[in-house]
């Protein structure tokens, strides 16, 4: 009950923050997009226009590292990596991940997927999942005691790899590992992302990102 209490009075807050700020088109030609697929009348990207949204974490957040050995920065995932769901009808086998160097006061870690090209005017998260324990320094499928793995956009929990609409452009696809200062964000598995993410705000005191593309 206390979880869900929490998760309610989060929600609350993520609607509070949604009704006191607009967002506000971007011209993302100089980020991570193609020209090739840039309107210069429209200021569109594969048709649909780019909104700025407000992130998560704080300019006081240290920066560590973090690789993988199945994709890496700025290279596109292996074939296996891709969804099970969406079109894709491949084995949704999760990336790994190793960090190292994060900020001292580390009392969990979070990890999520977030592409920032869906069509939804809110991106799409893959993948959120928290309560890392302190003394972790990688994620692979089997997960440390205590781990939360929670729910992405698609209802579902644990890893969901790519699958952009076939034919749209590039989509890029931002796995961020959170350093938090709680051993715990107290939120129950099915808690939306976006209230986990924004629970986790609070919390963060580094991050390591690395960004892998996926084209259909």
């Amino acid at each position: 009950m206390k979880k869900t209490v929490r998760a309610a009075a989060a929600l609350a807050a993520v609607a509070a923050v949604a009704a006191g700020v607009t967002t506000a088109s971007a011209d993302t030609r100089g980020g991570h997009h193609e020209a090739s697929s840039y309107s210069e009348a429209s200021g569109h990207y594969g048709g649909y226009k780019y909104n700025r949204i407000r992130g998560n974490v704080p300019d006081s957040a240290a920066q560590f590292s973090v690789t993988s050995p199945d994709v890496r920065d700025g290279g596109t995932f292996p074939a296996d990596a891709y969804a099970d769901a969406f079109g894709c009808t491949t084995p949704n086998k999760q990336v790994r991940l190793n960090w190292h160097g994060a900020p001292k006061g580390t009392r969990s870690y979070a990890v999520t997927m977030f592409d920032p090209d869906a069509p939804s005017g809110s991106g799409f998260w893959h993948w959120v999942t928290w309560d890392i324990p302190a003394t972790a320094s990688s994620l692979g499928s089997a997960l440390p005691a205590g781990t939360v793995a929670g729910t992405d956009d698609a209802g579902r929990t644990g890893y969901l790899g790519p699958c952009p609409p076939a034919g749209d452009i590039a989509h890029h696809y931002v796995i961020t590992v959170y350093a938090l200062d709680t051993p715990s964000l107290d939120l129950p598995a099915a808690t939306p992302a976006a209230v986990t993410t924004f629970t986790m705000s609070g919390h963060v005191i580094g991050t390591a990102t690395l960004t892998a593309i996926a084209r259909r």
